[in-house]
């Protein structure tokens, strides 16, 4: 449970821990070792991991708030904003499908790269995809692994939770050399299996089981981190999320406090059981006790004006959105050019910022895509794909601003640019090679070379004055 706020488990040190080792090669001889010296940081992480997972999820300090004085009105509001961060941001990446699209005009390799996706759509990628990006979003890393799978589909994709499962790095080169996770087998004893690039490794007790030749031709799990500290989007404003739900919880208390008032009775003779009598019928009869001074009865109450609340509130949240470039969707979005708006309300900054993570999820793509290849080898369907065949494609809404899109792609494509060009540039389309190709019958026959196109805009002149000069011939003199 939440019981401590985030800064006192990370003491101000935000980003998950990195494991790395100055060994070359991981083998039997080293392989406990290593993971003995890297375990460490790997528990350290899975402590904060849990704990942000948890936040996402709703289970936030405010729960678990005590209060001093009137200790019977303590609401405790969680306001998920953690919840909708996260979803925007997996949103951003994981929204439309990722896709591996041809560097080549080849059409055996265009063909063997749609078999790709094929196998990676059947094998329920996006749904991974976004189950990873969850917990990358959320936790600052993830990770997913290609399995072989005996079925219609000769491979699988899983999403093991960062929280057992962890990669050690080689130091200098930054590249991982043993992924390890932390399970239980049937009879709940834990121990550890990790995987190198040609090995796997079981270990129980701190003891090396056995190690096996795998065929995957790499790590067959591969770390998504959600950016090179491995920060997670709620990790920073995480404060300003507990400030939010602190104050809502507090205005609620007012709520209360200001519904439950208290009756003042000034001069007047009155004991409990009369009052509570007087209280089930809803009225009050009162004697003074004291002739020379008037007896009264009055309800204390205080204002309740939350408009200096809700300003702060906003305030708090306003800068959480700032701070992780996601759009005010609160924003006056009238009167303006759409590029305009994108700009004001934050849609211009927020696509940038999603970009920036781009090239680390087309690392990760890329080496999950060589072990799906090698797997659907093993399995007897050889693409003959080369990982430097194709690139990997994020679509980030690629329909946002269609019809601007469309237009500045005819203003292209008027003005002389190629088309494969023009297409790319646009961002229409997932698969701009595919696309172009597609495309090819019908940009020939609408758009021709510059040099083309000034000849027919000579023709259409030359045309034009002789029609002129024939329609002048026909009028009556008189006209002339």
């Amino acid at each position: 449970m939440n019981r401590r706020f985030l800064q006192d488990i990370v003491k101000g040190c935000y980003g998950r821990k990195i494991a790395y080792t100055n060994v070359e090669q991981i083998t039997e001889a080293n392989v406990v070792q290593v993971i003995g010296n890297c375990i460490g940081a790997f528990y350290y992480n899975k402590t904060v991991i849990k704990y942000l997972w948890d936040y996402y999820k709703g289970d936030q300090p405010i729960l678990y708030r005590q209060k001093v004085t009137n200790e019977d009105i303590t609401n405790r509001i969680v306001e998920n904003h953690a919840y909708e961060i996260v979803q925007f941001k997996v949103g951003q990446t994981y929204g439309e499908p990722i896709q591996f699209i041809s560097r080549k005009d080849d059409k055996v390799i265009n063909k063997a790269v749609d078999m790709l996706n094929d196998f990676m759509a059947d094998a329920n990628k996006q749904e991974k995809d976004i189950k990873a990006g969850e917990w990358q979003s959320a936790t600052g890393t993830s990770f997913k692994a290609i399995q072989p799978f005996i079925g219609e589909v000769p491979l699988r994709i899983v999403a093991p939770t960062p929280m057992n499962t962890f990669a050690i790095y080689q130091e200098g080169t930054e590249e991982a050399l043993l992924v390890v996770q932390e399970l239980k087998d049937e009879n709940g004893k834990m121990y550890k299996l990790a995987f190198s690039d040609t090995k796997s490794f079981k270990i129980v007790d701190g003891k090396l089981e056995y190690s096996k030749l795998h065929t995957y031709g790499a790590i067959p799990i591969v770390e998504f981190p959600n950016n090179h500290e491995r920060i997670s989007d709620i990790e920073l404003v995480i404060g300003m999320l507990d400030a939010i739900n602190n104050m809502q919880s507090n205005r609620m208390d007012g709520v209360e406090q200001f519904v439950q008032y208290w009756i003042k009775f000034i001069n007047c003779d009155i004991d409990q059981e009369e009052f509570e009598k007087m209280k089930e019928s809803h009225a009050l009869t009162v004697k003074s006790n004291n002739s020379d001074n008037k007896s009264d009865v009055d309800i204390m109450t205080q204002e309740l004006d939350q408009t200096q609340c809700q300003v702060a509130k906003d305030d708090l949240w306003n800068n959480t959105l700032s701070i992780l470039a996601i759009p005010n969707k609160q924003g006056n979005t009238g009167g303006d050019t759409q590029g305009a708006v994108e700009l004001r309300n934050g849609w211009d900054f927020s696509k940038t910022r999603a970009k920036l993570k781009d090239p680390i999820v087309k690392s990760a793509e890329k080496k999950l895509a060589y072990v799906a290849l090698n797997v659907l080898k093993i399995a007897g369907i050889d693409l003959k794909l080369s990982i430097r065949d194709f690139n990997v494609q994020i679509n980030h809404s690629p329909q946002d601003n269609m019809y601007t899109k469309a237009q500045t792609l005819t203003v292209l494509l008027q003005a002389g640019i190629h088309p494969l060009i023009a297409i790319t540039t646009v961002g229409l389309w997932g698969d701009a090679e595919k696309t172009f190709n597609l495309s090819k019958p019908y940009l020939e026959n609408l758009y021709k070379t510059i040099d083309d196109a000034e000849a027919q805009q000579e023709k259409a002149k030359e045309i034009v004055n002789q029609m002129n000069k024939q329609q002048k011939k026909q009028l009556p003199s008189n006209n002339r």
